[in-house]
């Protein structure tokens, strides 16, 4: 039953006006939504809930009590008889804050993962701050890179764009029930394929969200897959034969030539940006070339081989078709590619090449294709050319006041972060040059970050969260945010708005963000 007073607080958040158990019985008209669980979830003390991640931590601060309510959206019988259905999540928090957060999914997701917003926003996460947080698996049930419900035609359409925005108006039309009032604001936020959701967004449903964090986003995984078949091919040429004659590309570098290989990387990098401190804030200046390892003469620990040369040079070019053309975009030379990795999750973690079977395995594009073949192959899958979010004309979305915020960072080894600064600029020539466009959007590299979190050499934590926030509602342009992290204990350092970056300013400590500034 709705109470009878328009607006009930409780202590500083907005109160629901119904009954987290009566949302088993949630009818929202013309719509086939399905209820299958309510929980009233009590307060989860901090540093004790785990964060589903690829490094996984725990979440330092106290998550308040909230209404966790599951559900499905149009649930059928679908492809050879399977179930499928549109599942989400939402959380509901006691002492809401008036605003709407859509958390982006991860792979090809198949699963929930759970809504508490942490995408971009520090140690923060949207729902202890008192955002209402949904999530969603996108259509379908299966692990995480299990293309198998690609099959079923309208399962693979709700992956590619339908769900999310279902999920989204469902979600706003659950929280005006059980608070009583709409959301004042929505926010989406994700990383990787929650990435390519919020581009997604940004261009098929630009009414729907005032503010999108973008990460490390999946935008076009075709091309992607591409840029990494043309470095496995590389390494498979120098790589030496295994006991059973096979290539084993996971020795082509020692641990010393990796230790080497980042040496001379920081040496060449490390101080475009005012100070050496082990990391490389000016990206675009990085112009490094790995043929100063070149040996001389015989192999020593103190240079590279001509053929491991040859191959990080093309690896890292990215692939170009028969005619010159570049199809994907080179990688950033920094020393979080250069991991020794291995187990599934080491593609991830490494752009070298690692051992053990990679999850990405089902994925992947074939290594023994020329890549006007592989090229041609991407082009006629119409699964993946569906799923892309290159589009440009974002005239709606920043005509309603919407914010846009991406971020990438530059030891992603599946996702080149110039490759996402090639969409901001392809985007920011389309609608009025990038000056005007920063009045909507902005672009961050993060300096030294794997996929989407993570580095020997980064700070990863930082809260765009707050910056969008604050830009929606106070028209506060975030031209930095601060950096911290574990790599470096103690050290901050501001993440500064394309195309400018951190430039120590020649005094007072330079472990402090104060004591830099953000120059072009």
């Amino acid at each position: 039953m709705l109470a009878s007073s328009s607006f009930a607080q409780a202590q500083n958040g907005i109160a629901p006006v119904q009954k987290c158990a009566d949302l088993v019985n949630l009818k929202i008209a013309g719509t086939n939504v399905q209820t299958t669980k309510t929980e009233a979830v009590p307060i989860t003390p901090a540093g004790t809930l785990r964060t589903p991640s690829l490094t996984p931590t725990t979440v330092p601060v106290a998550i308040p009590a909230y209404c966790r309510v599951d559900g499905e959206i149009d649930p059928r019988t679908g492809f050879e008889g399977k179930h499928y259905a549109i599942g989400f999540e939402i959380a509901l928090p006691d002492n809401w804050n008036g605003r709407f957060l859509f958390q982006g999914g991860g792979g090809l997701n198949g699963n929930i993962i759970p809504p508490l917003g942490l995408p971009g926003a520090g140690n923060d996460p949207a729902l202890a701050r008192g955002f209402a947080v949904v999530s969603t698996d996108t259509g379908h049930k299966g692990a995480v890179f299990d293309a198998l419900f690609m099959k079923d035609q309208l399962a693979s359409l709700n992956f590619a764009y339908i769900a999310v925005g279902r999920v989204a108006v469902v979600s706003k039309e659950i929280i005006a029930q059980y608070y009583g009032q709409p959301a004042k604001h929505s926010y989406f936020a994700g990383c990787s394929t929650g990435g390519r959701e919020g581009m997604l967004m940004s261009q098929r449903y630009p009414t729907y969200f005032d503010g999108i964090i973008v990460g490390d986003p999946a935008m076009r995984t075709g091309f992607s897959n591409i840029g990494l078949a043309n470095a496995r091919a590389q390494w498979a040429k120098i790589a030496p034969k295994d006991a059973s004659g096979k290539p084993d590309p996971a020795k082509d570098f020692s641990d010393g030539d990796r230790q080497l290989l980042a040496d001379s990387i920081m040496k060449t990098c490390d101080g475009l940006d005012g100070v050496q401190d082990g990391m490389i804030f000016d990206t675009k200046a990085c112009h490094y070339n790995p043929a100063v390892l070149r040996c001389k003469g015989a192999k020593t620990d103190s240079c590279l081989t001509s053929q491991q040369v040859t191959a990080l040079q093309n690896a890292f070019a990215g692939p170009k078709d028969s005619r010159g053309n570049q199809v994907y975009s080179p990688f950033p030379w920094d020393t979080g590619h250069l991991g020794a990795g291995s187990g599934p999750f080491a593609p991830f973690l490494s752009f070298l090449p690692s051992s053990g079977p990679s999850i990405l395995a089902s994925v992947e594009q074939p290594t023994d294709m020329s890549i006007d073949g592989l090229v041609a192959r991407v082009r006629d899958d119409e699964n993946q050319t569906l799923s892309e979010t290159t589009w440009t004309n974002l005239s709606t979305f920043f005509g309603h006041g919407g914010k846009l915020v991406f971020y990438h960072g530059t030891s992603d080894p599946v996702f080149s972060a110039f490759d996402t600064l090639a969409y901001y600029e392809k985007m920011a020539a389309a609608n009025g040059g990038l000056d005007q466009v920063m009045n909507s959007s902005r672009f961050y590299f993060v300096p030294g970050m794997q996929h989407c979190e993570g580095g020997s050499a980064t700070l990863d934590k930082f809260d765009l969260l707050s910056a969008v926030v604050d830009w929606v509602e106070n028209g506060k342009a975030p031209d930095s945010v601060i950096a911290m992290g574990k790599a470096f204990p103690g050290r901050s350092r501001p993440l500064c708005a394309y195309p400018k970056y951190a430039y120590y300013k020649g005094q007072g400590d330079p472990e402090n963000a104060a004591n830099f500034e953000c120059r072009q």
